[in-house]
């Protein structure tokens, strides 16, 4: 509540600047309203002056040649009118290729638009504000500031400021823009059936959510799928965090115990299986837990591991979680490692003294200890473990297909998960990228407010140094 106050009036406060700049700045602050730099240029801050005009200028250009056109496209209520083709020409007797509009590009460059307007509006913000900084000094008798003078603080009190300029844009071109992109397409029909350039999409509103989240198709409905795919995400999520947790703190803490030898061999030997890539070990085992795999030839067995379909598919999850467990354990041995010797011995003896038994030290004093360093940790794994898309996809492919509980028509499978079901919406022979869009802001509203909530209210956020 705190934070978002602070940035509530910290953006009440640029436009109390604004306002004030237009009523108290001189003339020259008031033409850089509308011509950016002239403030500085007219107070001998050339240099600076001449990158905000150039800068102006540019953003100017783009948009009358590029820009403009693509955000009218965005706000007119379509995303292109005429579709590429063949046309025949009469004269020449032939057919001549008629390029159109292309409405993913139309998106995306709209998209990018909007993204450089609001840069734009910072640069403008700077110049106006800048422009009543000098106003200010000058009233107060001050000199104004060189050219030089903003390079030595930028180099100096302000180094955060170029230090984070590369991340910072790469964060606009691979975060920011794509998560806006795949934003609006939820608010087209973006599907097989509108792929660019032979055909257009257009917007269609809030129709795509009435489709994941309508029960007017009953038990096969779109809706009903998705509740199911949802639950077992969470299963999913919800075993791959805690087993490998607490198995990894048991391992971890018997590999310690005094009495047991050879522990760095212990400790190494788990090393290498860290050190075998994931997909290789997934792979190996999806070929053990095949029908025709090891596992069946040496228990004399036919059981479709990966691939039964019985009890709501109860067998292919149980060994996913379990191969789960395989990969996942020794991480999570290596951590808890470093944080259980670094536990005072003062608990433990004082526990102890008081009689605790093991069991009652564990979850006393080890597992408080544990979650109140570890729970940044246990968030981040759960929230992977809701987009794990590696184990799902290269164990079992999503499947087994089971049409009576999915439908025919919604493409999940019996241990898809959401990230997994958008993948296949995404690559199927006719792909809906509408609705995988809707998917994924779905998981990313779920994962962004159960991480937010877990860690706001965890202890380890609030008092890092403190163990009680």
């Amino acid at each position: 509540m705190k934070n978002e106050a602070k940035k509530q009036r910290k953006g009440l406060r640029i436009f109390e600047d604004l306002i004030s700049a237009f009523r108290r700045g001189s003339y020259l602050t008031r033409l850089s309203f509308f011509i950016s730099g002239f403030g500085q240029i007219a107070r001998g801050q050339i240099a600076k002056g001449f990158l905000y005009m150039a800068t102006q200028a540019i953003f100017l250009l783009f948009m009358i040649f590029f820009g403009g056109r693509y955000i009218a496209h965005l706000f007119s209520g379509d995303l292109g009118r005429n579709v590429s083709g063949e046309v025949w020409n009469e004269q020449l007797q032939i057919f001549e290729k008629v390029q159109g509009d292309n409405s993913f590009l139309i998106l995306l460059y709209g998209v990018v638009s909007i993204v450089l307007i609001l840069l734009y509006i910072a640069v403008w913000v700077s110049n106006v504000r800048g422009s009543f900084e000098n106003d200010k000094r000058i009233r107060k008798g001050e000199r104004i500031l060189k050219f030089k003078d903003d390079v030595r603080a930028l180099l100096n009190e302000k180094f955060y400021m170029p230090l984070l300029s590369l991340p910072f844009i790469g964060l606009l071109i691979f975060t920011v823009m794509p998560l806006i992109f795949m934003v609006l397409i939820a608010f087209t029909n973006y599907d097989y059936a509108h792929m660019p350039p032979g055909k257009l999409f257009d917007w269609v509103g809030f129709s795509n959510f009435k489709t994941i989240f309508s029960l007017s198709g009953g038990a096969s409905g779109f809706a009903m799928v998705f509740l199911r795919v949802l639950l077992w995400t969470f299963v999913w999520a919800f075993f791959a965090t805690f087993t490998n947790y607490i198995l990894g703190i048991l391992i971890a803490l018997l590999i310690q115990k005094k009495g047991i030898r050879l522990k760095p061999l212990w400790r190494t030997l788990f090393v290498i299986a860290i050190a075998v890539p994931q997909f290789v070990t997934l792979l190996l085992m999806q070929k053990i837990l095949d029908g025709d795999g090891i596992l069946n030839k040496i228990l004399g067995t036919d059981i479709l591991w990966l691939a039964d379909q019985r009890n709501f598919s109860l067998i292919p999850r149980l060994m996913i979680i379990l191969v789960n467990i395989w990969i996942g354990v020794p991480y999570t041995i290596l951590m808890s490692s470093g944080i259980l010797m670094n536990i005072p011995s003062d608990y433990y003896e004082a526990a102890k003294i008081d009689g605790a038994s093991g069991a009652r030290i564990f979850f006393n004093v080890t597992m408080p200890y544990m979650l109140q360093v570890t729970t940044p940790y246990l968030i981040t794994q759960f929230v992977g473990n809701i987009n794990n898309f590696n184990v799902i996809w290269l164990l079992t492919g999503g499947g087994p297909v089971d049409n009576l509980y999915y439908g025919s028509g919604s493409g999940a499978q019996s241990t898809d998960l959401l990230v997994t079901w958008l993948y296949r919406l995404t690559v199927d022979r006719n792909p809906r990228y509408n609705v995988a869009s809707v998917i994924g802001i779905v998981i990313f509203i779920i994962s962004a407010t159960m991480a937010l909530i877990t860690y706001n209210r965890a202890s380890s956020s609030k008092g890092e140094d403190t163990f009680q």
